[in-house]
């Protein structure tokens, strides 16, 4: 069994923030039911696709779940709706607040109805200014410090060549979920529990670059050195680049005693954590003027023999056979009829020993049948919704299984 086998989650959020928290849940054995409006989730249509509606990057976020399609600003719609949420553990969106009452799915309403729905709202901001403010990871990027740290490093303000806001979000809703439910299992009353991307991403930059800013009066600008300096980056070596991370006082005096210059060691600047800090920048280009002067392999034969942490860099093209990847099994590969084979990143964790299996991401509406059929309508009702736009569901009646 997998840790939430018997957990229902309905997910009314879309683009990445939600839909990969909701994935993590899926990943971990929920069924999470995916509510998408009758043009599907915009990613459906980002990304390379095989057929329309299965894009790449809704298949890198909405694996292992089902999918209904219902046009919400229909009232046959929002009681399909409803019916479902009675059936729930957890409700999810990442609409705007002002929207919400309209629908009947604001917190007070369903918490209302039903008292232990974990009911968890995905925003851009808390109450206060900035609330109901449109949130992109772009914008949150920007507003969180992010693209300030970038310039602090490189010279110019620039984002993180990954969406960082969403996924590292996806990941507090998860967990900030995950928190609620255990709370219901000890007091038996669900929880509201809003997720903010704004607030998220600010403690995420913070963990360290807060630093002296924990004083009163503050100790230092905001800013830990080690990672803001510029030569704080793959090293160039002789023929190519390493990761290499000399780090303690005897990392540091093997790697100057291998160069050849040991003095460097007794340097005042270099001497211990505290004075390399403050001199990182001083530190990593000196370092850098000996790395290049041999290649790579031998780099990395070196530093295993003096227990330096270093790696060769990888090309993300390189990641599909990396050796310790095809060791674990961490790529899986489905077989779909239509789209033929399929490759996924596999779930990290392994509980038990065993990693959680993947499954198919659902096509638009695959499960819209099926599911209106499991909260009570026949299929004459089921089909008059369908014929009246209020659901969608494919043609080909073998979808639903």
């Amino acid at each position: 069994m997998k840790p939430l086998q018997g957990l229902r989650v309905l997910d009314l959020s879309s683009v990445i923030f939600g839909p990969l928290a909701s994935q993590v849940l899926a990943d971990y054995g929920a069924e999470v039911i995916k509510v998408e409006p009758p043009g599907g989730d915009s990613t459906r249509h980002t990304g390379p696709a095989p057929e329309p509606g299965m894009a790449a990057m809704f298949l890198g976020s909405n694996r292992s779940k089902k999918s209904i399609a219902l046009d919400l600003k229909r009232p046959e719609a929002r009681q399909a709706l409803q019916a479902l949420i009675a059936t729930a553990d957890v409700f999810m969106h990442s609409m705007r607040p002002q929207k919400l009452a309209g629908l009947g799915v604001d917190p007070e309403t369903l918490r209302a109805r039903h008292p232990r729905l974990v009911y968890a709202s995905l925003l851009g901001f808390l109450p206060g200014p900035y609330a109901g403010r449109p949130a992109y990871d772009d914008v949150i990027q920007g507003m969180s410090g992010l693209a300030d740290l970038m310039e602090q490093q490189g010279g110019e303000a620039r984002y993180l060549p990954t969406i960082a806001a969403d996924k590292t979000c996806g990941h507090v809703a998860a967990h900030a979920i995950l928190a609620a439910l255990w709370q219901r299992e000890r007091t038996g009353e669900g929880a509201f529990v809003e997720v903010p991307m704004f607030e998220s991403m600010v403690g995420f930059n913070l963990v360290e670059h807060f630093y002296g800013q924990h004083f009163e009066p503050p100790r230092s600008a905001p800013g830990y050195p080690r990672v803001l300096a510029p030569w704080r980056r793959p090293y160039h070596t002789a023929d190519g680049l390493v990761a290499m991370m000399p780090y303690t006082n005897l990392h540091w005096q093997r790697f100057f005693a291998e160069v050849g210059a040991p003095q460097h060691a007794d340097d005042p600047r270099f001497t211990d954590i505290a004075s390399r800090t403050a001199h990182i920048a001083e530190l990593l280009e000196l370092a850098s003027t000996y790395v290049r002067r041999q290649p790579t392999a031998y780099w990395l034969a070196t530093c295993e023999r003096l227990e330096i942490p270093a790696a060769p860099v990888a090309r993300l093209a390189e990641l599909r056979a990396d050796e310790h990847l095809l060791a674990t099994g961490f790529f899986e590969e489905l077989q779909d009829a239509a789209m033929g084979t399929l490759r996924f990143p596999g779930v990290a964790v392994r509980f038990d020993g065993q990693r959680p299996p993947v499954t198919m991401a659902p096509r638009l509406g695959e499960h819209t049948r099926a599911l209106l059929a499991e909260v009570g309508l026949d299929a004459a009702q089921v089909q008059a919704l369908i014929d009246q736009g209020a659901a969608i569901a494919p043609q080909h009646k073998d979808a639903d299984t």
